[in-house]
């Protein structure tokens, strides 16, 4: 890759758009929604929805780093956990969007269903990563406890963040967005 195509690849738009996600992640993971036994953060809404959007790197800036920076603020026990399983959590996403079920002749591709796939691997990347991470600076009891909350935390995420792409249309404005 040229300097050049470094240079455009990452422009200003894409900066302040990955930057405001970022952002929105660290709000988003301070503070949940009180359940039954625990809390629901809704920052994997954030995650799923600019991984979808954002290629792998962008995905990664947000979920990973976002995450960290939220816990760093608010709790940051989790913070390396966070950067490690969001992170990843972000790229797959991103990366089976982007990569799944590309048609060859017509162009359209199934992206819905890539942008299904990435979030349903994404939302088992987040919950076992979570458990493992748990384990070390927490207790494995206390991870066993948490499994419940980090399903419905990633299920709810991986649901809202494709409806929001595709259902609200907010696919076609970002590409509009991004385009011009």
């Amino acid at each position: 890759m040229t300097d050049t195509q470094v240079k455009n690849r990452y422009t200003v738009k894409w900066i302040t758009v990955t930057a405001l996600f970022m952002a929105l992640n660290v709000v988003m993971s301070s503070f949940g929604l009180p359940v039954p036994g625990g809390h629901l953060y809704l920052n994997d809404v954030v995650i799923c929805t600019a991984a979808i959007l954002l290629d792998p790197v962008g995905a990664f800036a947000v979920g990973g780093i976002g995450a960290f920076l939220g816990d760093f603020f608010f709790y940051p026990t989790p913070m390396v956990t966070s950067l490690i399983v969001h992170g990843l959590q972000a790229v797959v996403i991103s990366l089976c969007t982007r990569k799944l079920f590309k048609a060859k002749n017509d162009g359209k591709g199934k992206p819905v269903l890539a942008s299904t796939v990435g979030v349903t691997i994404g939302a088992v990347i987040m919950v076992v990563g979570y458990t493992i991470g748990r384990c070390f600076y927490a207790s494995v009891e206390y991870a066993i406890l948490k499994i419940p909350f980090q399903i419905l935390q990633a299920a709810v995420g991986a649901v809202a963040g494709v409806i929001i792409v595709y259902k609200f249309g907010l696919k076609k404005l970002f590409d509009k967005l991004m385009s011009k």
